[in-house]
């Protein structure tokens, strides 16, 4: 498992029966995690003096439970990044702390590449969520255009990079299926050097447009491959979807990209390392195909 001892501003206190206990700058958070089937006590004192706590309800979705007053939103930093926390519905706060360690590595693929005379390397961030990979990307003065589904997603990612000092690099956002957009660049002819996705399990594009993850990776990847350029740097698949495990997205880049552009692929669940046991909570499930 890949996991960032680097965060300072976010920290994963403790895990027990369906729940993390979570630490995002001065706010103390309790959310469920159905990855948390121990049942181990909770003996920190930070359970009985959390800010807040979600409840899921039985019908689908849920809320906050608030214990104490904090701001509905605030900023964190992870390195020489920074980011906007706004506890959402769904339990969601808006950023993935897991996904540090692929943006540490998403930066020294384009830092590498520049060292050995790549000049200008662009990345297409698919799925993109609130740009935790884009404000990465552009830390490394890459060109990036940021894609995702949801208007209010792409606003707050505007936000992170602005935050983090990169509104004046180059980066496009758009508000578009995914798969519309790739056929469109396609048939523009436009290539990237880097492609990151993070396809949901499910979902529905602007245009009622659905994805069911299982059934269309495999034919999405081989679709993103059309727009790798010439002499590609790195692809990205991350998941959060149960049963689809790093292997078998391992398999998919092995079948669909080496082939074509050499390489190889890694792959690895991702998490956090648990402050409270020394353990690590696995969050995610990523495959890596690097020139």
């Amino acid at each position: 498992m890949r996991a960032t001892k680097d965060w300072k501003d976010y920290e994963l206190l403790d895990s027990s029966s369906g729940e993390r206990l979570e630490r995002w700058g001065n706010v103390t958070l309790i959310r469920p995690d159905p990855q948390v089937i121990w049942k181990t006590p909770k003996t920190h004192p930070a359970w009985k003096k959390a800010d807040a706590r979600y409840h899921r309800s039985q019908k689908g979705g849920g809320q906050w439970e608030v214990y104490k007053n904090f701001p509905d939103e605030w900023d964190i930093s992870y390195k020489d990044l920074k980011f906007k926390i706004k506890p959402m519905g769904f339990k969601h706060t808006g950023l993935f702390p897991e996904q540090a360690v692929n943006w540490d590595y998403l930066r020294e693929v384009i830092r590498n590449a520049k060292a050995e005379g790549r000049d200008e390397i662009k990345v297409l961030n698919l799925f993109a969520y609130t740009g935790g990979a884009t404000v990465a990307a552009l830390s490394e003065d890459a060109h990036v255009v940021h894609v995702d589904a949801s208007k209010g997603m792409v606003q707050y990612a505007k936000e992170n990079v602005a935050l983090s000092g990169f509104a004046d690099r180059h980066v496009r956002y758009l508000v578009d299926d995914c798969v519309k957009f790739v056929q469109r660049e396609i048939r523009r002819g436009n290539k990237y050097d880097i492609i990151i996705m993070d396809p949901p399990s499910y979902g529905r594009g602007p245009g009622g447009e659905i994805w069911k993850l299982e059934d269309t990776v495999y034919d999405f990847v081989e679709l993103t491959s059309q727009v790798l350029s010439d002499d590609p740097l790195m692809v990205l698949i991350n998941s959060y979807t149960t049963g689809l495990s790093p292997s078998v997205m391992n398999y998919i880049l092995g079948s669909l990209i080496v082939p074509k552009f050499g390489g190889h692929v890694s792959c690895d669940e991702i998490g956090l390392m648990t402050t409270n046991t020394g353990l690590h909570l696995p969050c995610g499930a990523s495959a890596i195909w690097q020139k």
